[in-house]
């Protein structure tokens, strides 16, 4: 009679099953999880950050000197306003001047900072101060608060509202 050897390994099979398995695991664990879509996300967080910084260095760079360092109604960009930014003039370099932001500030921001819309309007000597971005990512595209056109001003038909699918703008006001 033959008797069985008891070989302690695994068969061929065995080991491509494991392994197709852990591979099909593996694409769904990076599905569900999406490394680029969580890049955005932080990317969103430092702007919304970013963007609460300076709307708080506006409010108390006002309430300090009495008012804002401009004169007129400021639709800008920062990355395209050299107002905002320069050296000699700049709102931002006012803040920093001031103590209301830290001095690299804008070496700290980075290309975040050519992405935040900074708008204020001025009625009847009140100033309407909005600090604004575009989200990136689908959770902050779809966050309630996105419902606001670069200006700061409420966009009807923004996804985050329902009301339509425009990408809107999440604003600091």
């Amino acid at each position: 009679m033959k008797q069985k050897s008891s070989n302690p390994g695994f068969t061929l099979i065995e080991i491509l099953i494991v392994v197709a398995l852990l591979g099909a695991l593996t694409i769904g664990l990076l599905a569900t999880l999406d490394p680029f879509q969580q890049i955005r996300k932080g990317a969103d967080s430092a702007r919304r950050t970013m963007a609460s910084d300076l709307y708080r260095a506006f409010i108390a760079y006002q309430a300090t000197k009495g008012s804002f360092p401009w004169t007129a109604d400021v639709p800008a960009t920062l990355a395209n306003d050299t107002s905002m930014t320069d050296g000699t003039t700049g709102y931002i370099t006012a803040l920093v001047n001031s103590g209301e932001l830290k001095s690299n500030f804008i070496t700290a921001a980075g290309s975040n900072l050519g992405k935040l819309y900074v708008t204020s309007t001025d009625t009847a000597g009140v100033y309407d101060l909005n600090v604004c971005y575009l989200p990136e990512s689908k959770s902050f595209a779809n966050d309630p608060a996105a419902i606001y056109d670069s200006a700061g001003a409420d966009g009807l038909t923004c996804i985050a509202n329902g009301l339509g699918s425009d990408t809107c703008y999440i604003c600091i006001k």
